[in-house]
């Protein structure tokens, strides 16, 4: 038996698996972005449905604000014809913006608080904000730690090797949207 041909066509082998198995790693994480960005679409869809029944909910009630509805309209409208992650991200971003508007409008107007179905509507769209922004911390997440992977070696090895692209983040690109909002707690004795 030739051991020193065994042992380099042993030790080639190893490489080979492992070079084999970081590719497959790279792959997997591409694939659970691609899982991750779908289930924030699902939310987003679920959104972009609920929204022009709330605007018809609350049309009738709010004839003094029909500027306020179509702004969230036509940033519906312009989310949904969204196209990739920083183009998404930037668009919901707008439409959260009115989304708030139109709620905060609502509270001015007590027979919209009282009708069960606005009141119900509301909350739908709260829960589904709330919903879209577990899924993109999670896509976030499997974002970074497939960008991180590109980087480190050796993986970059394999990652230059076949080009694997780095991938965009679900971010806040509008100032407004990252301000901490300012709360007053504090209590004033009455005069």
């Amino acid at each position: 038996m030739n051991w020193p041909l065994i042992i380099v066509i042993a030790i080639i082998v190893i490489v080979v698996v492992f070079l084999i198995s970081l590719y497959n790693g790279l792959v997997q994480k591409r694939l659970r972005i691609d899982e991750a960005f779908a289930q924030i679409d699902v939310q987003l869809k679920r959104r972009h449905d609920l929204i022009p029944n709330l605007v018809s909910a609350v049309r009738g009630e709010m004839q003094f604000e029909q500027d306020t509805l179509e702004k969230v309209i036509q940033a519906r409208n312009s989310a949904v014809a969204a196209r990739g992650v920083a183009d998404a991200a930037d668009k919901e971003g707008a439409l959260s913006q009115t989304l708030g508007r139109l709620f905060a409008l609502a509270e001015n107007y007590p027979n919209l608080k009282a009708n069960e179905n606005v009141r119900s509507l509301m909350e739908e769209v709260s829960s589904t904000e709330n919903r879209i922004g577990f899924a993109r911390q999670f896509y976030n997440d499997i974002a970074t730690r497939y960008n991180t992977a590109q980087q480190v070696f050796p993986d970059s090895f394999i990652a230059q090797t076949f080009k694997f692209q780095p991938v965009e983040l679900f971010e806040l690109k509008d100032d407004a949207e990252r301000a901490v909002p300012k709360v007053d707690l504090n209590i004033r004795p009455t005069p």
